[in-house]
């Protein structure tokens, strides 16, 4: 039950980070929130920037801070408490987050080029942080 709950999972964070629309000249940003006292702030500098954040639940908090160019980040979070931190500086760089549970907290630096970050954690009281320098670096997290 749990691989399969992982796999899921996984493919869910693969659809969502390969189905962010592309718009030339411009930075994006797109929030979903249900439930309660959910949070979201988002920081861009440089261009064609994309952040797409999903939460539901109560109380996530999901922190962005892009600078440079291409660079995506992916966020879904469902439960209580979850936190996700991120902070990119670069091109072409990706990070995806997906939090289900409860206080679970995810953050993730990347400096450099074509980086990717995927964190998928279940269940409770997980803590994950990745930082990535250099190009061509690849993380996968996957805590239950």
């Amino acid at each position: 039950m749990t691989i399969l709950k992982f796999s899921t999972a996984a493919c869910a964070l693969v659809v969502a980070l390969s189905s962010l629309p592309a718009s030339a000249g411009s930075n994006r940003v797109q929030i979903d929130q249900w439930g309660r006292d959910n949070s979201g702030a988002i920081a861009q500098t440089g261009r064609h920037q994309r952040v797409s954040i999903t939460q539901s639940g109560r109380g996530n908090l999901s922190l962005n801070t892009q600078d440079g160019a291409r660079n995506r980040v992916v966020v879904g979070q469902s439960g209580r408490h979850n936190v996700a931190d991120t902070l990119q500086s670069g091109r072409r760089s990706i990070v995806g987050i997906a939090q289900m549970g409860r206080d679970n907290d995810a953050t993730v630096t990347q400096s450099g080029h074509r980086n990717a970050v995927g964190v998928i954690q279940a269940g409770r009281g997980n803590t994950s942080s990745t930082t990535q320098h250099g190009s061509g670096n690849v993380v996968v997290v996957i805590q239950d």
